[in-house]
């Protein structure tokens, strides 16, 4: 942090970290693998209870949890056609075209079912368990979302597509990105200002010269996604730090569903319970009313008429506080260093 008492100016670096298609860790493989066969199950069975984990290491894919559902699903075939559109299609990218598939599903417990849907109408389900949900929207980009984590997820897009057209035949499918944004406080408002530093690993075929790599991350990622306004001179870039990345996915890392939360959320801003949006039916809250949180969150954020006479790098947190099927709703407004409690939600 660093302070100047001449015009009361405060700046923060804060820091974005975003995983790429194929890491085992993030929701591109883990947890794409627990929502397509969640998918798979609301597709034929839309009052399918499912709560789907998904473990990944060299040659083997775990799926366990549970799951209660009308559905007939053929595991291998889900997990094999994920894996493919990711993008392990052949054995240079990694040894899982040929996995072997372990499952371990088993049925919703009984209690859990009964309490939750057994006998319930629509408007009377409850969730799956009790907890803290958050949402969080900033008017900072025109998508809501925080500066730091669009573009950490703008730079992977990027070497994603990059990837899929074959423009780059050398790049592979792990991979990271790393974002590090200068912030200007100033009564309370935080305003972007730079990107102080900017980290890109990514997982590459063997023999490739690493300047060649780091000259086209530079010229056809990181000048094309990031705007000019927030490179300067003072800058920092590691690209490819390591300088040899050629061993990644499952093989380099364990995988396991929900195991990158935050990076599926607003990266460190706001607040989050702590539970995984992956491979879990509606029921299960964790997810649900996080995405009815950021909603709101969003929608009061875009109305613009809660920040007036605040500053103009609003933000609104929305809270919601589940008590055994009870329901109760509480909103949490934060404008700089005004603080509200607006009420119950029904009367907002």
């Amino acid at each position: 942090m660093f302070s100047s008492s001449s015009d009361l100016v405060t700046a923060h670096l804060f820091v974005q970290v975003i995983l790429s298609t194929g890491h085992p860790r993030h929701y591109k493989m883990c947890d794409q693998i627990s929502d397509a066969v969640l998918d798979a199950h609301i597709r034929v069975d839309p009052d399918a209870k499912v709560a789907c984990e998904c473990v990944a290491k060299t040659g083997m894919i775990l799926l366990c949890g549970e799951i209660t559902s009308k559905a007939v699903v053929d595991y291998q075939q889900i997990v094999r056609e994920t894996l493919k559109r990711i993008g392990y299609d052949d054995s240079s990218k990694g040894e899982l075209c040929t996995c072997f598939l372990v499952h371990t599903l088993e049925q919703q417990c009984e209690e859990i079912k009964h309490t939750v849907s057994d006998g319930k109408s629509d408007e009377d389900i409850g969730s799956g368990h009790q907890g803290l949900m958050f949402g969080y929207a900033t008017d900072e980009t025109e998508e809501c979302m925080p500066l730091t984590i669009l573009l950490a997820h703008k730079l992977n897009a990027k070497i994603k597509a990059l990837e899929r057209s074959g423009t780059w035949p050398w790049i592979r499918l792990d991979g990271k990105t790393q974002v590090t944004m200068e912030y200007k406080e100033k009564d309370g408002a935080v305003e972007p200002i730079c990107v102080q530093t900017l980290v890109i690993s990514v997982h590459h075929a063997p023999n490739m010269p690493v300047q060649q790599m780091r000259k086209e991350l530079m010229e056809k990622v990181v000048k094309e996604v990031i705007p000019a306004k927030y490179l300067d001179e003072n800058t920092i870039y590691h690209l490819l730090p390591s300088e040899v990345f050629i061993e990644g996915g499952p093989k380099g890392d364990a995988g396991l569903t929900g195991r990158k939360i935050i990076v599926d959320t607003y990266g460190g801003w706001g607040a989050h319970r702590g539970g995984a949006f992956s491979g879990k039916d509606p029921s299960k809250a964790d997810r649900s009313a996080a995405y009815a949180a950021r909603w709101v969150a969003k929608s009061l954020v875009n109305a613009g008429s809660l920040a007036e006479g605040a500053n103009p790098r609003a933000s609104i947190t929305l809270l919601q506080h589940m008590i055994s099927s009870s329901l109760r709703h509480s909103l949490y407004f934060h404008s700089g260093a005004v603080q509200t409690i607006l009420g119950e939600l029904g009367g907002c």
